[in-house]
């Protein structure tokens, strides 16, 4: 995504517990895999022989490990890695996983996609225990209360699961521990995806199921809503800690399905691609429009437009090419080289769209500002017409659980109506999908979804309002 007018990622996690000591090669392959759930940060943690030796940094994995750096890890069978994507804390290096937490009898090694909704009430009573903090992260927090929950228990497992209790929000969470333990923790609502994956060397466990391919690990199944998993020499059990859960309060963000995930992931029994690709269907039964041509907008429109294209009987055509080479780093001084920033990422194909009317599909429009620039530039480029269409509702709520938009007075459905956002981005026509239409393509997923972002009714709003009780401070 482009500029400051859209959604960002999510982080990615990766793990592995094998019964060679390939795990920081496997790890990095892994990272690289997830790279566009977040590129501010990235990190790996290994075991050897007891202790964990972790490298970090702020940047692309390519550039955290590049050079002779990746070989100066050490050996191991068990690793975590983590790409960072600061929905809380800054961008610096302190805040980007994993978070290596040293206490009485080990270490641990935490990574975290999520956001934690009662993570300050944590730090400030893990403070009142003498605990102390280095970082702004709320992952950090998390890998405190994991030790400070093993200290009290005395055992690993005990101290993950009652940790994992106390926590309030979104978190899919993979831990490396003394004794070559890796263990993997999804929250109850299942809010953010985690599934694992196994080969002749072990398994694996990773935010999506595209690095278990990359990576050569067969796809076994999602990790459940509240399940702990534990992986030890190869070996793998299980245990759902939140058996008594309500199933109504499950809710993967369907965000994962917009934008987030990879097209070539499967998520929750779902694959990416088939979903958008349905978006797409429904968004031109529900939509028509005259038009000569289709297009996506690069990466996140473009199956979504494929299914367009192919339900209303419109070529599908190339409408921009995308500099893949720019980099993640662009720093614009003045407001007019700021503007074009849609320009040196993405040109428009005049070749196919002179003359044309033009489908436009994308997935989402939060502030409408790159909206605006990318209509505008296919209109410059000679578009006489440009239709959109969004394969998501209007995004008019803040979202608690992790996305990066903090204030309803930065979302451009959240105060004006369908006509006047059209008028906003200069298009002919403005089409999204409905809410009914979103979940009917999605529908072969194996849990409900958390639409608040959309409705203003569901997890994270309900999370905000503080209905989840706060059990924190009777249990320390």
């Amino acid at each position: 995504m482009i500029g400051s007018g859209k959604l960002n990622e999510e982080c990615a996690v990766f793990g592995v517990g094998l019964t060679t000591e390939e795990a920081v090669g496997v790890t990095y392959n892994g990272l690289l895999a997830l790279q566009h759930r977040g590129q501010e940060g990235a990190g790996i943690a290994v075991m050897n022989d007891r202790n964990i030796i972790c490298r970090k940094g702020v940047g692309l994995v390519s550039e955290v490990f590049s050079g002779d750096e990746l070989e100066k890890m050490p050996k191991g069978r068990v690793a975590v890695g983590h790409t960072r994507y600061s929905t809380t804390g800054t961008n610096s290096k302190e805040n980007v996983g994993p978070f290596v937490t040293e206490y009485l009898t080990g270490r641990i090694a935490t990574t975290h996609n999520g956001n934690i909704t009662n993570a300050s009430e944590i730090r400030k009573a893990l403070s009142g225990h003498g605990l102390q903090f280095s970082a702004t992260s709320d992952s950090e927090v998390v890998s405190s209360l994991i030790a400070y929950c093993i200290t009290k228990e005395k055992h690993a497992l005990p101290g993950v699961i009652q940790a994992a209790k106390l926590l309030r929000g979104a978190f899919s969470l993979i831990i490396a521990s003394s004794k070559n333990k890796l263990f993997a923790v999804r929250d109850p609502n299942g809010f953010r995806p985690l599934c694992l994956g196994k080969n002749e060397s072990g398994y694996a466990v990773a935010s999506e199921s595209c690095a278990l391919e990359v990576c050569g690990f067969e796809f076994v199944r999602d990790i459940l809503p509240g399940e702990v998993i534990v992986i030890v020499n190869g070996e793998i059990t299980s245990q759902n800690v939140y058996l008594n859960k309500k199933e109504e309060n499950r809710g993967l963000c369907i965000f994962e399905y917009v934008y987030f995930a990879r097209p070539d992931s499967v998520v929750d029994g779902l694959s990416i691609y088939e979903a958008r690709y349905n978006m797409g269907v429904i968004l031109a039964k529900e939509y028509p429009v005259d038009a000569d041509v289709v297009c996506g907008v690069p990466d996140s429109g473009l199956v979504a437009a494929s299914g367009y294209s192919a339900a209303g009987g419109i070529p599908l055509v190339s409408g921009f090419i995308k500099n893949r080479y720019i980099g993640r780093s662009f720093i614009y001084p003045t407001q007019t080289q700021r503007d074009s920033a849609v320009r040196q990422k993405l040109n428009p194909l005049t070749a196919n769209i002179r003359g044309k009317k033009v489908v436009l599909v994308d997935d989402s429009i939060v502030r409408g500002t790159t909206s605006e620039k990318i209509v505008r530039s296919l209109k410059n480029a000679g578009a006489s017409e440009v239709h959109m269409r969004i394969s998501s509702p209007p995004f008019r709520y803040t979202c608690h659980y992790g996305t990066d938009i903090d204030s309803g007075e930065n979302l451009i459905a959240n105060k004006l109506n369908l006509d006047e956002i059209r008028r906003k981005i200069g298009a002919d026509s403005l089409g999204y999908i409905s809410i009914g239409g979103l979940k009917e393509a999605c529908g072969n997923c194996t849990l409900p979804f958390c639409t608040a972002c959309f409705t203003g009714n569901g997890l994270s709003v309900r999370a905000k309002k503080g209905i989840f009780e706060d059990v924190v401070a009777s249990r320390w």
